[in-house]
């Protein structure tokens, strides 16, 4: 019963479904209590068990094809997920969600330990480039601008571009494709955050991230709902905050996130 928690978040996360992954877990607990010798769950220390019981749930979803057939990815974590191979998926999910060494991820995949830690950093860098943003900049003034691109560049983020009008925003955000905006509400030229906020969602769903003195417009018009908003003065922790939290949010459309159940307990 204590390695429960730990058994469904993985199930979830290496089904990709938080009903497959329940299924998954089920089936395994039924086998381990019918002949725990079998699984070798007898008389050993708690954590000897629980990766005894992940060796359980490979080996389970290896030959139920009905739990290993992927299902669309609604999570940008998922969707990157998804297209590593199988032993980078697992032994990353093994090493950063169950938080394995090296050496009990090889023991419970059953491969050499250089093999899983070569695995390891194939999956890193894959996920690392997967997950890189693509951020274009609404600001029209050039050293809060500059700040921005910093801290953008710092996170291991790129900038596609800086605008400081509506026109250039419109411009830029069409010939580099962003996968996210942070806008000012005030522009240059009399120019609004907000049309222009709005005229990037339709023509591209874009997530907008607001960075303005104006905090409280957005929530007085109603139009909050265009994308979080941080006030200026900002500190860097808040942006690389919001900007971590957009990048791992699905997209509008994408279909409900499986990630929300895996926290232990």
């Amino acid at each position: 019963m204590a390695q429960l928690p730990y058994m469904r978040r993985y199930g979830r996360a290496l089904t990709g479904s938080t009903s497959r992954g329940d299924d998954l877990v089920t089936r395994a607990v039924e086998a381990a209590l019918a002949d725990p010798e079998r699984y070798h769950l007898e008389g050993d220390e708690e954590t000897v068990t629980r990766r005894r019981l992940y060796a359980l749930l490979n080996d389970l979803f290896d030959t139920e094809p009905a739990l290993s057939e992927a299902p669309e990815p609604g999570h940008p974590i998922e969707a990157a997920l998804s297209s590593l191979p199988e032993l980078e998926r697992r032994v990353f999910l093994l090493v950063s969600l169950e938080e394995l060494s090296t050496t009990q991820a090889a023991e419970v995949i059953g491969v050499p330990v250089e093999q899983v830690r070569e695995a390891l950093g194939r999956a890193q860098n894959a996920m690392r480039e997967q997950l890189v943003a693509n951020i274009l900049i609404v600001e029209d003034d050039a050293i809060i601008a500059y700040d921005l691109t910093e801290t953008v560049l710092a996170m291991g983020h790129k900038v596609c571009g800086t605008a400081a009008t509506m026109e250039e925003a419109l411009a830029t955000a069409a010939a580099n494709q962003p996968s996210l905006a942070l806008m000012d509400l005030r522009l240059a030229h009399g120019g609004s955050g907000i049309t222009t906020a709005q005229a990037l969602r339709e023509s591209r769903a874009l997530p907008i991230i607001f960075v303005t003195a104006f905090a409280e417009e957005l929530k007085q018009r109603g139009l909050d709902y265009l994308g979080p908003v941080i006030k200026k003065p900002f500190t860097r922790e808040q942006i690389e905050r919001a900007i971590t939290q957009a990048v791992f949010t699905p997209r509008p459309g994408d279909a409900k996130s499986t990630l929300a159940g895996r926290s232990v307990g």
